[in-house]
């Protein structure tokens, strides 16, 4: 005869599956910003990389270069690609200011 057995909720499988782990880099970033800043990474940062991105861009030091307001690489490429497909040009003052870059490919998807 089987005997039924009693599963403690902790005992289960774990309902965490759409959590992605930190990264290492990530982790490595945000320790040297705690250190710097004295502040201390919540345990569930250290669980979660959206958290942990969430609490990076909270604490990181503001960045005052003058290419912080350029659009990444990527955006441009997905910019040119746009433009190849439709035959215009991407103005050039979008290669310059990210949020132009952002609104002129919102308009020309």
């Amino acid at each position: 005869m089987l005997t039924a057995q009693r599963i403690h909720p902790s005992d289960g499988p774990s309902n965490d599956y759409h959590l992605l782990p930190v990264t290492e880099k990530q982790l490595r970033y945000a320790r040297a910003i705690a250190q710097h800043s004295a502040l201390e990474i919540p345990v569930e940062a250290q669980r979660d990389r959206r958290v942990l991105s969430a609490w990076i861009s909270a604490h990181r030091p503001a960045s005052e270069s003058r290419f912080d307001r350029y659009p990444s690489g990527k955006q441009v490429a997905f910019a040119e690609r746009i433009a190849r497909a439709k035959r215009r040009t991407v103005p050039p003052e979008c290669f310059h200011d990210k949020s132009a870059m952002s609104a002129w490919i919102d308009r020309n998807r």
